[in-house]
């Protein structure tokens, strides 16, 4: 088309590769209207509609609605005006693309049956406000000792997962796994049990505000028995027999009570109690989510424990 020179329909559908319907459909709709009509009412169509049209095959690709581009293409919006709020369209929708996936694939993982399928898709699709009651709910029944504000506050924080507001895949898997494990009756109460033994060996306030929180016998434990795992120190050999000497003179200090044979039948009841490897799984989920350093596992030195304690009792 050169010049003023209009040009028909046809001519119009093999400059631009579009087909007559769907340039006729585009005239029908306002957005590439003809620019006059030959006596007999065939549609001509001016220099400028090829132009028009290229514009109107890219933003269609880039998935806008007919009405969106009209406005466009007559000035009514600027183009950036609408890429926005098509941008903000397409990261909602990704957004739910996104749950939808890792659903479907936490389902293909654990093989699970329908009824899991929509406990998970509907764990996925809660709210802020929904993940932080089911959270709630969960800390509610494990933290049960508030005796002491600070520690209380500071321990529901240290196992509150807040997914991000576009999160990742793998969050999203983290978080339908971290949340139907926290629904578990059994993780609920072996954690309440480990809880409430925690909260026995700290006291309620401590001497010096300003000095390190009092371990537990969980913490005495792990760091001694990790050292151990690390070394590759068997728990039955008598290598071993150090490292419980050091770890029940250790928690029988911060029990303030002697070293004996009632002692060490406590920590291997604590012990045994505190030993799930959920709880582990749960900390690594947690990390995941929060984009936390992945902690280190417990259960290795628990496990550790529990045996060379229990080795040396039956002895």
């Amino acid at each position: 088309m050169e010049g003023d020179a209009l040009c028909s329909i046809g001519e119009l559908a093999r400059r631009t590769g579009l087909t007559v319907k769907t340039i006729r459909y585009y005239s029908d709709r306002g957005i590439v209207a003809p620019a006059g009509r030959t006596p007999a009412g065939y549609r001509r169509y001016g220099a400028d509609a090829a132009t028009r049209l290229a514009l109107v095959r890219t933003l269609r690709e880039l998935g806008l609605g007919l009405d969106a581009i009209r406005r466009v293409v007559d000035r009514e919006l600027t183009l950036g005006e609408v890429a926005a709020q098509h941008a903000a369209a397409l990261d909602a929708r990704i957004g739910v693309l996104r749950v939808r996936r890792a659903v479907l694939r936490a389902a293909v993982a654990r093989g699970s049956r329908p009824e899991e399928i929509e406990r998970m898709h509907r764990l996925a699709q809660l709210t802020e406000s929904g993940r932080l009651r089911l959270i709630d709910g969960f800390l509610d029944a494990v933290l049960t000792d508030d005796r002491a504000p600070a520690r209380h506050a500071a321990a529901r924080r240290s196992m509150t997962p807040e997914l991000p507001t576009d999160p990742t895949e793998e969050q999203v898997e983290a978080w339908v796994e971290l949340a139907e494990l926290s629904q578990d009756p059994d993780f609920r109460a072996g954690l309440r049990r480990a809880a409430e033994d925690h909260a026995s060996d700290v006291p309620d306030t401590p001497a010096d505000a300003s000095a390190p929180p009092h371990p537990g016998v969980v913490a005495i434990v792990r760091d001694h028995a990790t050292a151990a795992v690390d070394s590759g120190i068997a728990p039955e050999s008598p290598e071993a027999d150090r490292v419980v000497a050091a770890l029940t003179a250790h928690c029988a200090s911060a029990l303030g009570r002697p070293d004996d044979g009632g002692l060490r039948r406590l920590l291997l009841q604590r012990l045994t109690t505190a030993h799930d490897p959920r709880r582990d799984r749960y900390l690594r989920l947690l990390a995941l989510i929060n984009d936390w350093p992945s902690p280190q596992p417990l259960a290795p030195a628990l496990q550790w424990s529990v045996t060379a304690l229990g080795k040396r009792a039956a002895g």
